[in-house]
């Protein structure tokens, strides 16, 4: 057990680096901004594993570890505790009176009686019977026992901490989660709306924008059921607070995805209430804002995107984002010089525009709801590695094209809905208005049950642990010589802590010895003494 206390306390140890570092598998773009600013000693830390602690080989070690030693407690403890479940309670004391509890009287009542009496009291106590030959002061006893169930429920709750951590790994071996950004189209009319596709299928890994799963899932154990975003909501309090996110979907599991949309169930999603379909759970966690860019280039030819920028500012949303643009095949026939002149747009987002600064040129957000979207971006032309088959951010442009003067910045301009600028080459950028899109999570662990199921038995048994206490009692009989009355002797003593046992040991030894109860008769007396009071008055 002291081992398994020391290691328990490594583990809570080293969970701190998990709570004060950022994580990879929560949020890699903050892990990468710590390092790329804290420089070598964040570059130990990443060494370390300080950056995946939760992953890392050393935690896993530790609470294996912890999980042994358990057990290693664990077993031989619960032998224990079977032998002496099974071993009758102890015979009494010779001398009753040392005990910390104690009492002794006579009864006026035969031997046969007063026994009866005691064994009616202690019928709900493990019970054991001496008699004068078998007892250490040569007299009929009693040897009672009570609170048995303490190392039971102590055993129980290191079994639960137990089945917490293999149901925990267990899950975390099978479990996959993804993130997909769906655009609702809900927000104000734009000039040349995107159709954005508001479907989401989970019958493939590659239908996620990010997607993880534990080492021992393939990919191919989806559970296939889809759903339509009909719309997203925010509900927001005077300051701009966010109150409520509400996203009414319709959905369909496994054949039924066949059948016509308009058949499908209906159900509205809100945070903290997600859809549990077929052992998933659809949650809705967030939201933000995808503005809508057209571009006429020279020809007449017109480019028109939408595409989600991150957030910001997580109170007013400001956002900021990049979208990139290829020229009409048309336009330059030359690979090369087609490459030369493809348009990149970076800037800010803001849904309710205020203008700041000496010239009021400085955009930032006064509401997170789309009331008055502007943007403020700066505009390049160059080679935007569209064809360069390398993945690129969504939320920025790749800085590392910027200072080799492979995009050239040839416009900053702010624009409201509506509004265009007009390059140099006579491009014509127009900001058409944006869409709020919705961020669901879909996860799976078919372990989280028996994760609920073990922490409610280990808090259950923590309680019971607690407020069992373990106690025994002893009781003596000697038949007077007369043999109408009765010797009795009494002694009780407290295993643990001896909370409340002297209240039931006096309980049980007024009953047996026959004696009132000193409540009662200190509440007689005060109605008497109140009698004679008002007599006197009278």
């Amino acid at each position: 057990m002291r081992t398994a206390l020391v290691l328990l306390f490594i583990l809570a140890l080293a969970a701190i680096p998990g709570a004060l570092l950022p994580q990879r598998s929560l949020n890699e773009s903050n892990v990468n901004e710590y390092i790329a600013t804290n420089g070598r000693i964040a570059e130990i830390y990443d060494q370390l594993m300080l950056f995946d602690v939760f992953e890392s080989p050393w935690f896993a070690a530790i609470y294996v570890l912890l999980m042994i030693s358990l057990v290693g407690c664990i077993i031989p403890r619960s032998i224990d505790h079977w032998r002496a479940f099974r071993t009758p309670p102890t015979r009494a004391p010779k001398y009753l009176h040392r005990l910390p509890l104690n009492t002794s009287g006579v009864v006026d009542k035969p031997f046969d009686e007063v026994q009866a009496a005691s064994r009616r009291n202690l019928r709900k106590w493990r019970v054991n019977e001496y008699d004068a030959a078998d007892d250490r002061a040569g007299a009929f006893s009693l040897s009672a026992e009570r609170g048995f169930s303490r190392e039971l429920a102590n055993l129980i709750f290191h079994i639960a901490i137990v089945a917490l951590l293999i149901t925990m790994a267990a899950g975390r071996m099978v479990y996959y989660e993804g993130q997909r950004i769906v655009v609702t189209n809900s927000q104000a009319p734009m000039a040349v709306p995107v159709e954005q596709s508001t479907e989401f299928c989970n019958t493939s890994t590659s239908n996620f924008d990010s997607f993880r799963a534990g080492p021992l899932f393939d990919g191919t154990g989806l559970t296939p059921f889809c759903f339509i975003t009909h719309n997203f909501h925010a509900d927001y309090l005077p300051n701009g607070q966010a109150e409520m996110f509400t996203s009414d979907i319709s959905y369909a599991v496994g054949e039924d995805i066949l059948s016509d949309p308009e058949t499908w169930e209906d159900y509205q999603l809100q945070v903290n209430h997600p859809l549990r379909v077929a052992g998933d759970r659809v949650y809705l966690q967030g939201h933000g804002f995808a503005p809508q860019f057209t571009v006429t280039f020279p020809n007449g030819e017109e480019r028109t995107q939408m595409m989600q920028w991150e957030p910001t500012d997580p109170t007013f949303f400001l956002s900021s984002g990049a979208i990139r643009f290829d020229p009409p095949a048309g336009m330059y026939p030359d690979l090369y010089e087609r490459r030369q002149n493809q348009i990149a747009l970076q800037g800010l987002f803001a849904p309710t525009a205020q203008w700041d600064g000496e010239n009021n040129e400085l955009l930032t957000s006064a509401f997170p709801e789309m009331r008055d979207p502007a943007v403020a971006i700066d505009i390049y032309r160059g080679d935007a590695g569209l064809d360069t088959g390398r993945a690129q951010s969504i939320w920025e442009l790749d800085s590392s094209l910027v200072h080799t003067g492979q995009l050239q910045r040839v416009e900053r301009v702010n624009l409201e809905q509506g509004e265009s600028v007009t390059l140099d080459d006579g491009t014509e950028i127009t900001f058409d208005g944006a869409a709020e899109f919705a961020n669901f999570q879909i996860s799976r662990d078919p372990f989280q049950i028996w994760v609920l199921v073990s922490a409610v038995i280990m808090l259950g048994s923590l309680v019971g642990s607690l407020m069992i206490r373990r106690r025994r009692i002893w009781i003596r009989l000697r038949p007077a010589d007369d043999g109408k009355s009765t010797h009795v002797e009494m002694g009780g003593l407290a295993r643990t802590d001896r909370a409340g046992w002297g209240a039931e040991f006096d309980e049980i030894a007024r009953d047996i010895l026959e004696l009132e109860d000193p409540d009662e008769v200190e509440e007689d007396s005060l109605v008497d003494e109140d009698i004679i009071h008002h007599q006197s008055k009278g």
